[in-house]
């Protein structure tokens, strides 16, 4: 159990993460920052590495999988505009940590995700937390959910080899998706946006992610 003096601790970190790794890096958005401020970070870690909860780097959880680094979840919500009465889809759950960020921002959160041990574990978590407005499914990201869709945002935090048809598809016009695209190793971070009848593809720049699993991504 974490006790006061180093819940306090922590607290202070999140304060200088935000500061220092989010407005220091160009993060502008009033919402984000509030919501990184607001979401205790440390609660999505693994108990042995909750003391570098608030560190500028990503961090191993269960089942080979990882929680990023503060500055990408923030650049790529910041990106991903959403608002109060927006609905998104999240693909790929992990410890639960940008599914919070994104109920702290929008008005219901479905996120989709492949290990359903991972998945409980989360969603145990996010209603310990009082984040009601999330949906956890366990199942394949790559296509999407097409029961709740069409989505003001998708966010997919793994990397996929392509960007599936599947989100495309799956967006309103004005929608942003937000994916990590490229090779097993090296990824470029995009953003596509539903122009009606075109999408505008925009790079936001270098990034490393684990492999989307699915059948419109990485086969294992």
């Amino acid at each position: 159990m974490i006790e006061k003096k180093d819940v306090d601790a922590l607290a202070l970190q999140r304060k200088r993460m935000v500061q220092e790794q989010l407005i220091g890096r160009g993060i502008t958005s009033t919402a984000v920052l509030d919501a990184f401020r607001t979401v205790p970070r440390h609660l999505f870690i693994e108990d042995g590495l909750v003391y570098q909860a608030y560190s500028d780097y990503p961090l191993p959880i269960a089942e080979g999988q990882t929680i990023s680094q503060p500055y990408i979840v923030a650049l790529m919500t910041q990106h991903l505009d959403v608002h109060q009465d927006d609905t998104v889809l999240e693909i790929g759950t992990g410890s639960g940590y940008q599914t919070a960020i994104l109920a702290e921002l929008c008005s219901k959160v479905y996120s989709i995700e492949r290990l359903g041990t991972i998945a409980s574990k989360a969603r145990k978590l996010l209603d310990a937390l009082g984040y009601h407005n999330v949906m956890i499914v366990v199942g394949d990201g790559t296509k999407g959910y097409a029961e709740k869709a069409p989505y003001d945002g998708i966010i997919v935090t793994a990397a996929a080899p392509y960007i599936p048809d599947t989100f495309k598809e799956q967006l309103k016009d004005g929608g942003r998706l937000i994916i990590p695209i490229g090779s097993e190793y090296v990824q470029t971070l995009m953003k596509v946006t539903n122009q009606g009848k075109s999408f505008k593809e925009e790079s936001l720049g270098g990034c490393r992610f684990v492999k989307l699993i699915g059948e419109y991504g990485w086969k294992k």
